[in-house]
């Protein structure tokens, strides 16, 4: 069972170009929406997810080249680390707006095909998403956000497509550059691969039609912040 015509988020680095790949080497049709070229050569659109409705827009012009989608996995994600008062306004507001109303704008855009297909979701929430910590309100905000989410998506499209929610640890990725050494994480940080956790994505997308992975936590066997 292939996975079909996969959009994936932030599919130019990280996670999400590890998805692209994963998805290519099951058989299936990777496409990308990012902010920055993707360098694979796979169909995609150019948009910043903080803009919901350009999202929306360009997920309806996807759809429409390569015939319809099969499933989405929401990989774009940004940070802003920091105390509230030291983040600024338009900082915090933009990691709500990608990580949360993004996720959320690009899956109502293509319900229309997963419904139709009985296609997947599979959003990447965070263990921040369940657990808080300090110098991270908006991220756990956001990721919070999209715990609520998924689950409500869950029971609201029960029997007519299925909904995973990707609970990462830490990875080795370009997530972490350019924050203060404070925000890094430790030189000697034991981190996933995101090729690893890719194989979780594409685990969730090829189950049997009626079979569904709820909710899938993935993390370094010594990820400081699970449980």
């Amino acid at each position: 069972m292939t996975p079909g015509n996969v959009l994936v988020t932030g599919g130019a680095s990280g996670l999400g170009a590890a998805v692209v790949q994963a998805v290519a080497e099951a058989g299936g049709r990777p496409v990308v929406m990012d902010r920055v070229p993707v360098e694979t050569g796979v169909d995609q659109e150019s948009v910043d997810l903080s803009d919901a409705r350009s999202a929306e827009h360009a997920v309806r012009r996807l759809s429409e080249r390569v015939g319809g989608l099969d499933a989405v996995v929401t990989c774009a994600g940004t940070d802003a680390c920091g105390r509230l008062d030291d983040v600024a306004p338009e900082d915090w507001d933009r990691v709500v707006m990608v990580n949360l109303l993004g996720t959320v704008a690009v899956v109502r855009a293509a319900l229309p095909d997963l419904l139709e297909r009985r296609g997947r979701v599979v959003t990447v929430a965070s263990t921040l998403g369940l657990r808080a910590l300090s110098d991270a309100t908006a991220y756990c905000a956001s990721k919070f956000g999209v715990v609520g989410f998924t689950r409500a998506l869950a029971a609201e499209t029960q029997g007519r497509m299925g909904v995973t929610m990707l609970v990462p640890g830490g990875m080795h990725t370009a997530f972490f550059d350019g924050r203060a050494p404070q925000y890094m994480p430790p030189h000697d940080a034991k981190l996933n691969q995101p090729q690893d956790v890719a194989r979780a994505v594409i685990f969730a997308l090829s189950q049997p039609p009626g079979c569904e992975v709820r909710e899938l936590v993935v993390t370094p066997s010594v990820e400081g912040s699970w449980p």
